[in-house]
């Protein structure tokens, strides 16, 4: 299972809302299905800053009180880095998980995960992300996301 998924999946057993983003379906087609299983919306959007075409109100409607971002996804240093650029100057927190997220080449990953860190975001890795969720092993549901961080190492 892939990263990005693992999160989605822990996200909905905790009760997190998960908004997906998908860059002009119309013209690029829609994401992939299991992808967009995983979100309880979907933001099809044309900018590269998902934040343009209405990323924030989306959080908001999904999460009154949401503060904090996990961002994750394809295109790390195009379209993941400017939504998360755009969420930083809308004073989100934002959580940059970089072990679930890509680019076609490793050199414009590398250089996105910086630029992100240097403007404010936190680079994390999707345990990371998991494990703060849980906070205490004795949280409720706390075994179903382990089996979801087992089933995924294999």
């Amino acid at each position: 299972m892939f990263n990005e998924l693992v999160l989605a999946r822990a996200a909905q057993v905790l009760g997190i809302p998960v908004v997906g983003t998908e860059q002009n379906p119309s013209g690029l087609g829609p994401s992939v299905d299991r992808v967009k299983a995983e979100c309880a919306r979907t933001l099809a959007k044309t900018h590269f800053d998902a934040c343009a075409d209405g990323l924030v109100d989306a959080l908001h409607e999904a999460r009154p009180d949401c503060a904090q971002v996990v961002v994750a996804g394809c295109e790390a240093h195009v379209c993941m880095m400017q939504t998360g650029l755009g969420l930083l100057r809308a004073g989100k927190r934002v959580w940059v998980v970089a072990n679930a997220s890509g680019s076609r080449r490793p050199s414009d990953h590398a250089v996105a995960m910086g630029r992100l860190a240097q403007a404010g975001a936190t680079i994390v890795t999707h345990e990371m992300v998991l494990f703060e969720w849980l906070d205490d092993c004795r949280r409720p549901r706390f075994r179903d996301v382990l089996e979801l961080i087992k089933a995924a190492a294999c």
